[in-house]
């Protein structure tokens, strides 16, 4: 799947020895508890709550401009408790999403807009349509498309989502590319011709 190349400016962005690139304008907060597994692109104005509880995301997922990932909680004996988060491999999240699931499998595109919301569970290979809602604890089959507010299943997917999303987030990841420095070649300056009166 070819992908238009798109530039990011490099002194935005600080790419680390797996190939993550992420955004210096987003918030990692608890940085110690948040994994990147390699080949991931955080956008900028995302937020991720690592505080919060553990924060694992897989190899060529992207997260776009001002998504907030936060773990899932419950209230247990009167306090509130936060758990882990995963999100699978080739995972797209779309632009200003709220993402609080407790897990989303590999190979998953959620659109633009979308909330999914405490204790949700994705399984691989499925879609979420743009400005989906997903209520608390919903649970999305695999190789199902969700949408509407809230969301419900609308139809199946075919098998071949999964190759198709591997290679959308691979190309999306080879696409992203830093801005090349022009370069300033020595220009001799030229002599305007004079004219006597």
């Amino acid at each position: 799947m070819q992908v238009q190349p798109k530039y990011f400016e490099k002194s935005q962005y600080i790419e680390t020895l797996n190939g993550n690139k992420v955004s210096k304008s987003s918030i990692l907060c608890g940085i110690m508890n948040i994994r990147l597994h390699g080949k991931t692109i955080i956008k900028p104005g995302v937020i991720v709550r690592g505080d919060l509880a553990s924060v694992n995301i897989g190899r060529l997922s992207i997260i776009s401009e001002n998504t907030v990932i936060r773990p899932s909680s419950k209230k247990f004996k009167g306090s509130l408790v936060y758990f882990p988060q995963n999100i699978g491999d080739h995972v797209l999240v779309g632009e200003g999403c709220v993402i609080s699931a407790a897990s989303i499998g590999s190979n998953v595109y959620i659109g633009n807009n979308c909330i999914i919301s405490k204790r949700c569970i994705l399984k691989d290979c499925c879609i979420i349509a743009d400005n989906t809602i997903l209520p608390p604890d919903t649970v999305v089959p695999p190789f199902t498309y969700y949408s509407g507010t809230p969301g419900v299943y609308k139809e199946d997917l075919p098998d071949c989502i999964e190759q198709f999303q591997k290679e959308y987030t691979t190309s999306l990841y080879e696409s992203f590319l830093p801005n090349t420095p022009v370069s300033k070649g020595i220009s001799t300056p030229t002599k305007l011709p004079t004219t006597t009166t």
